[in-house]
């Protein structure tokens, strides 16, 4: 179905059974295939390939060359069907690949709202990207990974299978992450080491004071404590007030595949 206000350029192909939203724009040499559904005002610029099970939220704008909603890449996957979904008011720039997701992990891969994914990054399958997150050019997120709210990856990051990144967190760019980053932490380095805390990106968000110095010292704790890793994050939460130590308390205490990023440690 293709809502008449729609602005489809006389090159594009649009499958039968695609749904296209109201007041979309459709450039020229664009694919869209029979399953996908793209919501009002969505703009897919030129040369754009949107397939499979997909849906693009309101008010995306997808540039040139870009490929959302093909099959994973991945061995496993005996051609299920799968999903894509993708929120609104995303900003997803040339030649970004994202995949649908496989059966094994859950058949589905996820971006929120309001997120932009620079030239050349790669979304892989079932991996879930939260709202306002920043992939900077040419970074590339592994199967099942999950990135929370307000997180940047630098560019020519690669970020390893089953790794979780908190809320608020800032990667460093060419780096490997290979084992989960704490919400607002600061990587850096080839191999991925916790060096601090995101600070700059906490006070542009208007965090308190109070706060910023309550996660400093849970930082402190975190790094020099007594104990394992877990049981400093246990203690934090027994005495901690802030609302974003909690957030670090519970994220670190949360089920995961991998081990964690420890400040000092890569």
């Amino acid at each position: 179905m293709i809502d008449p206000s729609a602005d489809i350029h006389p090159t594009a192909h649009i499958e039968k059974g695609a749904v296209i939203g109201a007041n979309c724009e459709i450039g020229p040499f664009c694919l869209v295939g029979s399953d996908v559904r793209l919501g009002t005002g969505v703009i897919l610029s030129s040369h754009v390939v949107v397939k499979g099970q997909t849906e693009i939220g309101d008010d995306t704008i997808v540039f040139s060359f870009a490929v959302l909603g093909e099959i994973p890449q991945d061995k496993k996957f005996k051609g299920e069907a799968t999903q894509l979904t993708i929120g609104a008011r995303n900003r997803i720039r040339e030649h970004v690949t994202i995949n649908t997701g496989t059966k094994g992990g859950g058949g589905l891969t996820c971006v929120g709202d309001d997120c932009l994914l620079m030239a050349g990054c790669h979304v892989a399958h079932d991996a879930q990207i939260g709202n306002r997150v920043i992939l900077v050019n040419s970074a590339a997120i592994a199967g099942h990974c999950k990135i929370e709210d307000d997180v940047i990856v630098g560019g020519l990051c690669g970020v390893h299978q089953h790794v979780r990144i908190g809320k608020g967190a800032i990667i460093g760019a060419v780096t490997m992450v290979t084992n989960d980053v704490i919400p607002f932490g600061l990587v850096q380095a080839p191999r991925g080491e916790l060096s601090g805390l995101n600070l700059v990106g906490l006070k542009r968000r208007g965090v308190s004071r109070s706060d910023i110095t309550a996660l400093r010292a849970a930082f402190q704790m975190l790094a020099q404590g007594e104990g394992a890793f877990q049981d400093r994050a246990k203690r934090l939460g027994d005495e901690t007030d802030s609302e974003y130590v909690k957030d670090i308390v519970n994220f670190v205490l949360g089920d995961s595949d991998r081990s964690y990023l420890t400040p000092g440690a890569g």
